[in-house]
């Protein structure tokens, strides 16, 4: 029983570096983690409900950058303590064409851009950048319907329309079984590289929900 329970805490003690640690230095970091949500089906889980701007009809969002999060080979910062000035709200609403509110673009610079070392000007600079170097596959545009598909379809369009990604700098996410997010790993100049043991964890659903752009 003590053998159990010591492996039971040499477990627990190795995953807990395997978190986010909040209030950390800004810019120490390895590398990036930029997420890419597919609108309509944050919308049906949750945007909906909250009446977001983002799930407007007239918006007709695809995938939309959550976020380009500082990221550890193991764990990630987040909130870090920073000297850098606060974005305005004229900045925060400009990055809602590719994030969907400025609402989310002010909470990805307090949870992950005060981690960057950057300003929030350039942070945003940054972010708008990595998002226009990866093609988003113009096929799922083109849908008409929900459909349920693998979740590896969604992975191996991103690599068709990206050939310089490679399998193991891109992962898959789901959330109650709809394709969430697709997650590219990239260096701090853009670079695509190898995701950490924890980010490469792809989404193992055969029929994951795919909503239409309404």
């Amino acid at each position: 029983m003590i053998r159990i329970l010591l492996t039971l805490l040499s477990i627990t003690a190795s995953t807990a570096g395997v978190s986010r640690a909040e209030g950390e230095r800004p810019g120490a970091f390895d590398y990036y983690v930029m997420a890419l949500s597919w609108s309509p089906n944050w919308c049906e889980l949750e945007g909906d409900a909250r009446n977001s701007p983002q799930c407007a009809p007239q918006r007709k969002h695809g995938w939309v950058l959550h976020g380009l999060w500082p990221q550890k080979e193991r764990g990630w910062p987040s909130f870090c303590r920073t000297n850098s000035r606060a974005p305005s709200r004229a900045m925060t609403g400009a990055m809602a064409d590719i994030m969907g509110t400025g609402g989310l673009a002010w909470h990805q610079w307090k949870k992950h851009g005060t981690c960057s070392g950057l300003s929030a000007e350039d942070y945003y600079a940054l972010s708008r950048v990595a998002y226009g170097r990866v093609n988003r596959p113009e096929v799922l545009r083109k849908l008409d319907k929900t459909i349920a598909l693998p979740a590896r379809v969604i992975e191996d369009a991103f690599l068709e329309s990206n050939p310089e990604l490679q399998a193991d700098q891109i992962t898959v996410t789901c959330k109650s079984n709809h394709i969430q997010e697709v997650r590219i790993c990239l260096t701090r100049d853009l670079t695509p590289r190898r995701c950490g043991v924890d980010v490469l964890r792809d989404c193992t659903a055969t029929k994951a929900v795919l909503n239409p752009i309404r």
